[in-house]
């Protein structure tokens, strides 16, 4: 039997298979709704330098509407374009890390990043503290789950590398946050 081959006792005879016909595939789900939309998803997710024709493959699209689009991208900071034959575009993480930055500023008064920021470093020294340790990336996970399961261990030194992430975020919203009506400064985090 092949993995994909469902087992004989999987339905007991009264009961059908789904129809899998009545569900919308993945690829129309990915590729449906405004060409400038899709080529974003795409970007969104590109960590290494891609060349045009890939990218506007994955998003359904003419190579040139990708380039026009990616251009534009470029322009706004939301990709960084590599010069080369082929020219290959890829994610600006700094953009994105500002755009989050941003958000925070604007959901949340300067009093609820301070409460924030100070839960989430009471958060971290309880893992320092846990762990004996100031980063999570000093943690052995052999050695932690020495002490606990494996799967906790994880889950833990997961989560402490996430509260690092947003302290970095809610500190740098702090520190940077403009005087009304003034310009954001330089965001170092």
């Amino acid at each position: 039997m092949d993995i994909t081959d469902i087992p004989d006792g999987a339905y007991t005879g009264d009961e059908s298979p789904p129809d899998l016909d009545e569900f919308e595939s993945a690829d129309s789900l990915l590729k449906s709704g405004p060409i400038r939309g899709r080529l974003l998803d795409v970007v969104t997710g590109l960590h290494t330098p891609i060349k045009v024709s890939d990218i506007a493959a994955l998003a359904d699209c003419d190579t040139g509407t990708a380039r026009d689009y990616l251009e534009w991208f470029d322009e706004m900071g939301l990709v960084h374009r590599h010069d080369g034959r082929p020219v290959r575009y890829e994610r600006n993480d700094a953009y994105f890390q500002w755009r989050r930055i941003d958000r925070i500023r604007e959901d949340y008064s300067e009093q609820e990043i301070v409460e924030a920021l100070s839960d989430t470093i009471d958060q971290i020294d309880d893992y320092r503290e846990q762990f004996d340790a100031d980063d999570p990336d000093d943690v052995s996970l052999v050695e932690a789950s020495q002490e606990m399961a494996t799967e906790d261990a994880w889950e833990a030194l997961s989560e402490w590398e996430t509260l690092e992430r947003r302290a970095a975020l809610l500190d740098a919203a702090r520190r940077d946050r403009p005087a009304a009506g003034g310009t954001p400064g330089h965001i170092d985090a």
